[in-house]
């Protein structure tokens, strides 16, 4: 299985809105970046995912989830009413995917990007390189366990 990382502003969709209903999944949608889509699209079931708080006053990876359903057609890419929708995005050729996420845990503390930035071993991580802004990223095993015996 593999590991990754998604950016989100929590007051969209954040771990609480996971926690919430832990067996309910939820669409990951809305990523209009092609190498952020790249990598959704080579999520598979049962990956996991640190859910990386952005954009708010408490920045950091917040919790786990993981996914339940692989790359599909991103609906909202096709919704004139979602602000993802993307009237250049043919139907029998989508240019966006999305995956369904349930929650797994969330962490003991936040950890901040600062604290990140800072632990030996996470150099390579995309997060902490100066001016990554990808919300999709993969993290090598080692890196995944570096983060969690940081909390």
């Amino acid at each position: 299985m593999a590991k990754w990382l998604a950016k989100t502003e929590p007051d969209e969709c954040g771990i609480d809105d996971f926690a919430a209903d832990p067996r309910r999944a939820i669409v990951w949608e809305g990523v209009r970046n092609y190498q952020a889509r790249n990598f959704l699209s080579d999520m598979a079931v049962g990956d996991e995912v640190f859910i990386y708080h952005s954009s708010c006053k408490h920045i950091g990876i917040a919790g786990i989830v993981k996914v339940v359903r692989a790359a599909y057609p991103d609906p909202a890419q096709f919704d004139p009413a979602s602000p993802y929708f993307d009237s250049k995005s043919p139907a029998d050729r989508p240019r966006w995917q999305a995956v369904d996420m349930v929650f797994v845990d969330r962490l003991s503390r936040l950890l901040p990007l600062e604290e990140l930035k800072s632990l030996p071993g996470l150099a390579d991580l995309a997060l902490v390189k100066k001016g990554s802004r990808l919300s999709v990223m993969p993290v090598s095993q080692a890196e995944w366990d570096i983060i969690l015996k940081a909390v």
